[in-house]
């Protein structure tokens, strides 16, 4: 049994605390400096999770911020980060706080995304190694996950199957292990790189997929279009993936990771329904991602949105429309608020 603590009471993080406890490992979920009142309302409804609509099971421990310090007094054997992209920098200083001789234990990462640092496209493993080298923690072993796993269906218990991804595969396959349930399926990689990469540029495919039953005919009716836009949205589920290939090989990443869990699998769960493909369908409609953010979806994170204003100077400077067409018109219609245009001639 290992002692595991899940900073982020959100639903991923809490979701993820099923396998750990499945897996009789010792589960503390402890929430960030924002989610006081949440967990006060969790811990008020039976331990029902609002978003998850799950009780949490009482063997799992819910911390609210302010107990931080006092959790990692005794020996905490893996920190798993549900923290939202825009979280590192924070997440990075409350790590300095609770690091022993500026060492931690093993992390995992379950937050997806890609930043620019320096003019370079840098992965949310090396962000954070960075930060907490600046801090003067060195030596950190930081592993991530990938793969097609919504939180509502880990928490019920669906069958989900993941990646666990570093540089050492040794260390992925032991995280993996530890994780691995009837219903919770674990595979390790050492393409960290591909993993990462895979799992964040899909968000952005995911609005281009969902745009579909808009972009799949300018002159027909709403009743034609949701009986045969599978068609549009198939090509471009087919467009997402060879482009996913190319910027993966541009990172240095593996050609073949593309097609596993962490890109195929992931990209087809995230635009079945997720926030990224609601936000693609209004733009498929022909709002610009202002209006269908003012209107539509205000108070909701559209990650494949913040990454694409991220990196649109950097991936402009990079590559051309015929290189990534598809990529390139959701990013720069996103980064320059205009409305969607595809030029299906580029596509291969």
């Amino acid at each position: 049994m290992s002692k595991i603590v899940i900073i982020g009471a959100g639903a991923m993080g809490s979701a993820f605390s099923f396998p750990c406890s499945d897996n009789n490992h010792d589960t503390n979920i402890i929430g960030t400096h924002l989610e006081n009142e949440f967990i006060d309302k969790i811990r008020s409804n039976k331990n029902l999770h609002p978003a998850l609509n799950v009780n949490i099971p009482e063997s799992i421990k819910i911390f609210k911020f302010d107990n931080l310090n006092e959790l990692f007094k005794s020996n905490v054997d893996l920190i798993v980060l549900g923290i939202s992209s825009k979280g590192i920098e924070w997440v990075s200083d409350q790590l300095n706080t609770i690091a022993k001789n500026k060492k931690l234990p093993n992390i995992l990462m379950l937050t997806k995304g890609l930043s620019i640092h320096e003019n370079k496209y840098e992965l949310l493993v090396d962000k954070l190694k960075r930060l907490l080298k600046s801090k003067g923690i060195i030596n950190v072993n930081i592993s991530a996950v990938g793969g097609p796993c919504l939180a509502s269906g880990l928490a019920n218990r669906i069958h989900s199957s993941v990646v666990i991804a570093n540089e050492d595969i040794k260390i992925a396959s032991k995280i993996s292990n530890m994780f691995n349930t009837n219903y919770y399926h674990t595979t390790s990689s050492e393409d960290l790189i591909g993993v990462e990469v895979s799992a964040a540029i899909k968000n952005i495919f995911s609005m281009a997929v969902g745009a579909a039953k808009g972009l799949c005919s300018n002159n027909t009716s709403d009743e034609i279009r949701e009986k045969n836009y599978l068609n549009t949205a198939s090509a471009l589920i087919k467009q997402s993936i060879y482009e996913m290939e190319i910027f993966v090989e541009h990172l240095k990443g593996k050609k073949e990771t593309v097609k596993g869990l962490a890109g195929l699998g992931d990209l087809y769960v995230s635009s079945g329904g997720g926030r990224n493909a609601k936000m693609g369908s209004y733009i498929g409609e022909g709002l610009t991602f202002s209006e269908a953010k003012k209107t539509k979806m205000q108070k909701v994170t559209i990650e494949g949105a913040d990454l694409a204003v991220e990196i649109a100077k950097k991936i402009n400077e990079d590559f051309d429309e015929k290189k990534l067409p598809l990529m390139l018109a959701m990013i720069n219609a996103i980064s320059n608020d205009k409305k969607l245009e595809l030029n299906w001639d580029l596509f291969r």
